[in-house]
């Protein structure tokens, strides 16, 4: 198969490696910066472009991999008759792409990507939506050659799951952040947390995250929530984010017991 990467950044890179190795040819790589194109072509011996009218129109699959708010532009941009376009945003209705092809999809893999960080995407969730249920299927296959674990969800569905992966993902990794600036003015080292960091990941893996909350919050210890709120009352941001994130664990469990 055939594929042309519309998107040089993190999820494109990560993408066109993992087709790669599952024997795909990547035959052009756009970005608006020839530099960044050039950059991802080359690992995947593929022809850079950064002007679409050099589009290859004779490849199967072209994947639209830019931040969210470029997608529409790309898609009016893109005229590739009855070849197959996807995009792989979370929150993107497949709509977006309508009138760029007759054949339109979502491939949205549920993981966070960095260039630098190879990831097994065997392991990672792949959402995929179809514009027709042969549309739908043609996505599955080609979703099937890299990962386990493919879901065919409406675009609704999509997006209540990339909500929720930013509360698990993104929120919680600014969490870690905060609490390294909390233990730095103390000169502690954020290793210190790791291994807590750890198990509680390890533990949501075979249980319900509710029922493995602990802390102060989940047990009433009102005396300890005071105590940290007075340790931040000269951090009023961190005061409030501390008093609001305690009470949604409060109101979460009375919720959970009826």
């Amino acid at each position: 198969m055939n594929i042309v990467l519309v998107g040089s950044g993190n999820v494109a890179t990560q993408l066109g490696r993992a087709f790669k190795m599952a024997g795909q040819d990547i035959v052009q790589v756009w970005s608006r910066n020839i530099d960044h194109a050039r950059e991802l072509a080359d690992t995947l011996a593929s022809e850079p472009i950064s002007d679409l009218f050099d589009l290859d129109k004779n490849a199967d699959l072209y994947i639209i991999s830019v931040k969210d708010e470029a997608i529409k532009q790309l898609a009016h941009e893109l005229k590739v008759g009855d070849k197959l376009i996807v995009h792989t945003s979370g929150s993107t209705g497949m709509d977006v792409l309508e009138g760029s092809s007759t054949k339109i999809g979502v491939f949205y893999p549920l993981q966070t990507f960095s260039k630098v960080k190879s990831v097994d995407f065997r392991l990672i969730p792949i959402a995929i939506e179809g514009n027709t249920p042969e549309v739908a299927s043609t996505i599955h296959a080609i979703a099937d050659r890299l990962s386990e674990k493919v879901i065919e969800l409406s675009s609704e569905q999509r997006k209540a799951l990339h909500i929720a992966a930013v509360f698990a993902c993104n929120f919680t990794n600014h969490l870690f952040a905060l609490s390294q600036e909390l233990l730095s003015e103390q000169n502690l080292d954020f290793d210190l947390l790791r291994p807590l960091i750890t198990e509680t990941a390890s533990k949501v893996q075979l249980n319900d995250p509710i029922t493995m909350q602990t802390g102060p919050a989940v047990r009433r210890d009102q005396s300890t929530m005071d105590a940290h709120l007075d340790l931040l009352s000269d951090k009023p941001e961190l005061k409030e984010l501390y008093q609001k994130l305690s009470q949604s664990i409060v109101n979460l469990h009375e919720r959970s017991q009826g």
